[in-house]
């Protein structure tokens, strides 16, 4: 079955060559899709210099300046679908996300789910070095995301997640709103309204060690208020 990560990048040099040679180190068979914001750090330069060692396994979508998460994991959707991969994959690129727990999210979906998603929230997850605050918010905006939405997925702005073919290709991705945490939900809502399955895998959430964080005020805001416009989708 073929099995595509999609990492989207923005000024990830200290990480993506480390990420990518984790990804292909793995047993599976995994193909990587990076879509770089036109980083100014030569992120994607570092990947085309990787491609020729990785031939037909590493690939790049190089777009002009930075356009937000939610639109480079659509340009991905879309070019998995084009070239018929099975299981798609939302990872980032700063080993917040441990690559190895990739086949547990294969295998999650092999055995039933639609969508796979690693969550730092069920029994067995959890966060590491993150400042209480920072914890606080996440918890707090899990638990409000759920109130509004009822939606029963303990962490809705995970963005670790395997999606089956059959779901990307259900949703109607042109139609998808948001760009930021509120992406994350939107995605995992619009599958839960579309009937499909879904599991939560526990995993370890490290925080960042090299590069920058691209969390923001107003990304937290667009997630505050974009779970109520989710609430009038069909």
């Amino acid at each position: 079955m073929k099995k595509l990560v999609i990492i989207p990048t923005y000024n990830e040099k200290e990480n993506i060559e480390n990420i990518a040679r984790k990804v292909f180190s793995l047993p599976g068979d995994y193909h990587l899709l990076v879509v770089d914001d036109g980083s100014p750090d030569g992120t994607g330069a570092i990947v085309k210099g990787l491609q020729q060692e990785f031939e037909g396994r590493l690939h790049i979508i190089e777009r002009s300046g930075k356009q937000g998460l939610g639109t480079a994991y659509i340009a991905g959707f879309k070019w998995a679908l084009q070239r018929d991969y099975e299981y798609i994959f939302e990872m980032d690129a700063d080993f917040s996300h441990n690559p190895e727990d990739l086949n547990r999210l294969y295998d999650a979906c092999v055995n039933g789910a639609d969508v796979a998603v690693g969550s730092r929230y069920v029994k067995g997850g959890n966060v590491v070095d993150w400042p209480w605050e920072r914890i606080l918010i996440s918890k707090g905006g899990a638990f409000y995301t759920k109130i509004i939405l009822w939606m029963p997925v303990n962490d809705p702005t995970a963005g670790f997640i395997c999606y089956t073919r059959k779901v990307l290709s259900t949703i109607p991705l042109d139609e998808v709103h948001f760009i930021g945490y509120a992406f994350q939900i939107e995605m995992k809502y619009r599958a839960w309204k579309l009937k499909f399955k879904i599991a939560e895998v526990p995993i370890s959430f490290k925080d960042r060690k090299d590069g920058a964080s691209k969390m923001s005020r107003g990304i937290v805001k667009e997630a505050m208020y974009g779970v109520w416009k989710m609430r009038g989708f069909k």
